[in-house]
């Protein structure tokens, strides 16, 4: 690695937390600058798709009991909830959470004598991780439905057998049972959400003082040097490492859910990337 790469790296590693030269390149851009920017941006996608997906798996799995539950007071919005937002595209979902928020008053909301500030509901970091983070809900909450209806009726019943009460046997027999019939589908999810963190640049969020993702700067490339066929498959290629990254990490869990089961029968994962919702 030359001095001079070295340098762009300290430059603008961290140029999209706003650390570094605050001013992007005007001229004379290299490979380096722009693995560096584009690698830098990617770090605003991988905040939106790890906070999405930690919140997003506690939230999904209370929709999905929710929408196993008998009582319809709690079934049916969950049901509502599933389906309005796997109904409709993403990008419209940012569109409307967007325009919604912006009508939130900008002094903030007034509760109990406490003004609670609103501005920043609109900015990319909070706005678009909501609605990344509802989104991958409704989606996984329906993957763990799926998985809840098909554990063994073989297994809940020799739960009953051996006395279990309610929680006991949903910790150690209904829980566990449904995360491993579901992980296979789950791992597509979350690599699906990663890719979807691109949609935001996209959405009407703006990027605070140009701190983009991976694709604002790839854009900024492409319309500097008119030349699209660079920064682009860089992005691709960041992102393919954070796919490989993601079935690494979920591969380990799934392992786990399985240790119980003989090397030959535990179910591998068949990574199918979604393309198209």
């Amino acid at each position: 690695m030359s001095d001079s790469c070295t340098q762009i790296i300290a430059d603008y590693a961290f140029r999209s937390l706003g650390y570094g030269k605050r001013v992007l390149p005007r001229s004379d851009f290299t490979l380096c600058h722009e693995f560096t920017l584009i690698g830098s941006g990617l770090i605003w996608n991988v905040y939106f798709g790890t906070l999405a997906l930690f919140f997003g798996f506690f939230a999904a799995t209370a929709l999905a009991l929710a929408k196993a539950s008998p009582r319809g007071w709690l079934r049916r919005p969950a049901e509502a909830f599933i389906f309005v937002f796997r109904g409709s595209p993403l990008f419209i979902q940012f569109f409307l959470a967007y325009e919604i928020l912006v009508q939130l008053p900008k002094a903030g909301i007034t509760l109990g004598g406490l003004i609670i500030p609103t501005d920043w509901t609109t900015s990319a970091w909070a706005g678009a991780l909501l609605v990344l983070f509802l989104n991958t809900s409704a989606y996984s909450a329906e993957i763990f439905h799926g998985a809840l209806m098909a554990v063994p009726k073989g297994d809940i019943e020799a739960a009953d057998a051996y006395g279990l009460t309610g929680w006991q046997k949903f910790r150690r027999i209904l829980w566990p049972t449904t995360l491993r019939l579901a992980w296979p589908a789950y791992t597509n999810e979350a690599i699906f959400l990663f890719h979807a963190t691109t949609i935001v640049f996209f959405s009407g969020f703006p990027a605070y003082q140009q701190r983009g993702d991976a694709l604002y700067y790839a854009k900024f490339f492409a319309d500097k040097t008119f030349n699209p066929f660079i920064p682009y498959p860089i992005a691709a290629f960041y992102f393919i490492l954070v796919t490989l990254t993601l079935i690494g990490l979920f591969g380990m869990i799934n392992r786990r859910l399985n240790r119980h089961l003989p090397g030959q029968s535990r179910p591998k994962l068949r990574i199918r990337p979604q393309i198209i919702r």
